[in-house]
């Protein structure tokens, strides 16, 4: 039987969530077709074992993530969870990505549809998906705030931004957390961003915690990737910048396999290592995959065994990008 996981508090403005949180997005859309009952069972089951951090976006399924929560939420008490929501990217009807729009009429316009499909009159955590290169980070910040003050929003979060966009941000109300990939596979946050959300007391929740399946101990080189699934596309799942990745799971596999856990277990482990501010996103679409996350808990990486991996996955050992070039110019966090 796993641990359940114990709870963290994140940022200035005291945001408290179970210390391992689920991540929606691939229920909905981006890694193909997806069993919505399944989904569902995998929400309570979650939530049967003690997380409560459900994170989603507006725009994963366009707005069928959410109701999918809604759904799944049916018959709990809402107060028993905390949603994560994040909002500004904007698409066409068959699905196409159309930018970012985080300006305070669109924010507001956004929650008001998010409140609706979700069935409930309050988000836990507000943050717009990127930083919108036309609106001043304070004013989308601002207007978040003026929800706050009404009540419909608790907390304001972030995602994907640099350190000179979080002073910003803090500058004009407390932020909880920086959402941001975070994985063996993903450390240019380690740099720059990090220490500055430290220095302004903004928890962290990482998302891409096993590097979109990469990390997973699950992945092969053979694997057909629908044309649905957004990794079909990713740098680091082509060709050889593939098998140099998985090359790195099997150095990571002999070290899990050392202390009686998975590559996926070891690899949620190490993002946990990293600091009682940092809140790994698990995203998890099935029971199985769930109980196999939720075994990570269960894992105490010793000194010898963080040397070990740092010596299997070195800082920067990852082949290709982890997002199509199109998608790296719109990361604030990696500028």
């Amino acid at each position: 039987m796993s641990t359940a996981p114990t709870r963290a508090t994140l940022g200035a403005s005291s945001f408290t969530a179970s210390a391992l949180g689920l991540g929606l997005m691939g229920m909905s859309d981006l890694y193909g077709a997806a069993d919505e009952a399944e989904s569902i069972a995998t929400i309570h089951a979650a939530m049967d074992a003690g997380i409560t951090l459900l994170d989603t976006g507006d725009f994963y399924g366009m707005g069928h993530n959410e109701l999918l929560i809604r759904e799944a939420l049916r018959g709990h008490n809402r107060e028993d969870v905390e949603i994560s929501v994040k909002f500004g990217a904007q698409r066409g009807p068959d699905g196409s990505w159309l930018g970012i729009d985080s300006s305070p009429a669109a924010t507001k316009t956004a929650l008001a549809y998010t409140l609706r499909r979700l069935g409930t009159d309050h988000i836990d955590v507000y943050r717009p998906a990127r930083l919108d290169p036309n609106v001043p980070i304070e004013e989308t910040v601002g207007a978040i705030a003026e929800l706050v003050k009404a009540g419909y929003v608790r907390h304001i979060g972030l995602s994907e931004v640099g350190a000179e966009t979080l002073r910003r941000a803090a500058a004009v109300h407390p932020i909880s957390d920086l959402q941001i990939e975070y994985s063996l596979l993903s450390r240019t946050l380690e740099a720059e961003v990090l220490p500055a959300a430290r220095a302004l007391n903004i928890g962290v929740t990482a998302y891409g915690v096993l590097s979109r399946g990469l990390l997973s101990g699950h992945w092969t080189s053979d694997r057909e990737v629908s044309p649905a699934d957004f990794r079909g596309h990713s740098p680091r799942f082509q060709g050889e910048n593939l098998n140099h990745n998985l090359r790195l799971v099997e150095a990571l596999r002999v070290i899990a396999e050392a202390k009686g856990a998975t590559v996926a277990q070891v690899a949620i482990a190490w993002v946990a290592s990293r600091g009682s501010d940092i809140v790994p996103l698990v995203g998890a679409r099935r029971r199985d995959r769930l109980a196999e996350a939720l075994g990570a808990l269960d894992v105490t990486l010793t000194t010898a065994d963080l040397a070990a991996i740092e010596a299997a996955v070195p800082a920067g050992a990852a082949a290709g990008d982890r997002y199509a070039a199109a998608q790296m110019a719109h990361l604030d966090s990696e500028h």
